[in-house]
């Protein structure tokens, strides 16, 4: 078991996160790559305080690139879709 601040790496900022976010109370986040679902619900309720109501997680392989000769592959990374319970409330970006 993880501490709760080494799972969830960052929110993601993207149309469809943000579509997601309006319409269908879901958040878009990037977590580490060794974490599971339970680890995520638990540390999205520990730390921003809202009830989590189901999440899924995606795995994004990263994209071959070539560097002149040379062929290589970004890194991967892991998204989690956090759907919170009805009249739950989670905003980013109020704060800044």
């Amino acid at each position: 078991m993880k501490h709760i601040y080494e799972v969830i790496k960052k929110p993601l900022f993207t149309e469809k996160g943000m579509d997601l976010k309006e319409s269908k109370n879901k958040l878009l986040i990037q977590v580490s790559p060794d974490a599971n679902k339970h680890e995520v619900k638990q540390a999205m309720e520990e730390i921003f305080k809202v009830k989590v109501d189901k999440v899924n997680i995606v795995n994004v392989p990263g994209k071959k690139k070539r560097y002149g000769k040379f062929l290589g592959e970004r890194s991967g990374k892991k998204k989690a879709i956090v759907t919170l319970k009805q009249g739950e409330k989670l905003d980013f970006i109020e704060g800044v």
